[in-house]
């Protein structure tokens, strides 16, 4: 079995096996999956020119951001999103601009920072210093039909947040997303490190001159989960997730944050068994288990209404931003057997789908976000949308280019491609203008 799988709870075969038996139950229930098998009852057919479709999950070992693992090549619902709830569209049709609705743009200015000038890169993400060629991808931003986006102002940025601190809590794309804000602030201010646990999944900064603090936490459930791996990083159980208890690593920090950042969703596709009260409710994936089949999305939504309902009820005035779940760009195949993403341009609308696995952890965050957000009492909810901007990007991933100069020695060498995370700089980066706007709106 390949190191790949890492923290995942996986064997390579049984871990297909397991989603192909399994991914038919946690969307049967579903508005969406029941009319497509309608439609195909019916006679309709859908034609896809791509899939985008696959189930990406981060694997972090050690320093790493982690390894994407496709557990199996899904086929696309025919539609671009999954439809936000009335609630949610209403209040965007309430906001000024839907920052959120655009498009990409050429833009000869590039990168705000470059490998070079931004110590924080990790290695699996610095696809520049790693040997990738080209570097057309820095060349676009995104840019809203209604209004203007400005990019981000690290100064400004820094003035605003003079005294403040800020959490961004979740999974490998969190982090990836944390190294991108790091290395734009610190094109003013370089960040000194004061915390790291011994994994470094767990870190600080401060920044002097503004008496500003960042942190980011890994918590890929948001709840309190136990893995059991060896040495290796080789799992020899199914994942204990506990739906209705919160992960301490980041509600015992919460009251000390101003600014929080939460986002989840890829690790439920894992093979888990769900508790509650601490008595076995049923499980995702446990096939040879005396367990009832719930579906990932079951404790997706369990735990994100959790979430919710924890800084509901919070006494800590904070700002926090909700940053939806993100698509992979594998092609060609799955991330085992060929996937590939060797796109150097953005693809155009429509050429990539949403996958049915994406669809349904969209489908969960998106309602639950209204439902918290139509009940705010008196809390800053923001949404932080990337879905929509970064579906069409399936060139600002790493690639071959999470290893060091991976042609080397052969042109024709068999790498491993991650099409899941995101180079760094790249379109990533675009996120922290939305982010920023979020904040400068507030």
């Amino acid at each position: 079995m390949s190191f790949l799988c890492g923290e995942i709870d996986c064997k390579e075969t049984m871990s297909e096996i397991v989603m192909k038996q399994n991914w038919w139950r946690s969307a049967y229930n579903h508005w969406v999956f029941k009319l497509g098998i309608l439609m195909l009852l019916v006679g309709f057919g859908f034609r896809f020119h791509l899939s985008q479709s696959s189930s990406v999950i981060p694997n972090v070992s050690d320093n790493n951001l982690g390894t994407p693992f496709m557990t199996k090549n899904e086929k696309p619902i025919p539609s671009d999103f999954a439809e936000s709830p009335e609630e949610l569209n209403q209040i965007r049709r309430n906001e000024k601009c839907d920052i959120f609705d655009g498009e990409w743009i050429p833009n000869s200015g590039g990168a705000a920072y470059t490998n070079n000038t931004c110590r924080w890169i990790e290695s699996d993400q610095n696809c520049i210093g790693n040997g990738r060629p080209d570097t057309g991808y820095l060349h676009w931003r995104w840019s809203p039909k209604a209004c203007e986006l400005p990019p981000f102002d690290a100064k400004k940025f820094l003035e605003m947040m003079r005294g403040k601190t800020w959490g961004f809590v979740g999974d490998s794309i969190t982090r990836n997303h944390f190294q991108s804000f790091i290395c734009l602030l610190s094109q003013v201010e370089d960040a000194v490190e004061f915390f790291h646990d011994k994994d470094y999944k767990n870190r600080k900064w401060h920044f002097p001159s503004y008496n500003l603090t960042v942190s980011v936490i890994w918590s890929p459930f948001l709840a309190k989960a136990e893995t059991f791996e060896d040495i290796n990083h080789i799992p020899s159980s199914e994942i204990q997730l506990h739906v209705d208890i919160l992960d301490k690593t980041w509600t015992q920090q919460f009251d000390t944050w101003d600014y929080v950042m939460f986002s989840s969703g890829k690790w439920f596709v894992r093979t888990a068994i769900y508790y509650e009260n601490n008595t076995i409710l049923g499980c995702h994936g446990c096939e040879g288990k005396n367990y009832t089949d719930l579906g990932f999305n079951f404790a997706y939504q369990k735990v994100i209404n959790n979430l919710f309902d924890f800084i509901m009820n919070s006494n800590k005035q904070s700002t926090i931003i909700f940053r939806t779940s993100t698509p992979d760009h594998f092609e060609n195949g799955p991330w085992s057997n060929g996937g590939t993403c060797d796109r150097r341009v953005p693809a155009k609308e429509g050429e990539f789908e949403l996958g049915i696995l994406n669809r349904i952890l969209r489908e969960v965050e998106l309602p639950e976000f209204a439902k918290a957000k139509a009940s705010e009492k008196g809390k800053k909810l923001k949404l932080l949308d990337v879905m929509p901007l970064s579906l069409v990007r399936p060139d600002g991933h790493p690639g071959p280019y999470r290893y060091f100069y991976p042609f080397a020695k052969d042109k024709k060498a068999k790498v491993q491609y991650d099409c899941l995370h995101w180079c760094l700089p790249g379109p990533i980066d675009q996120w922290n203008d939305l982010l920023m706007k979020l904040v400068v709106d507030d």
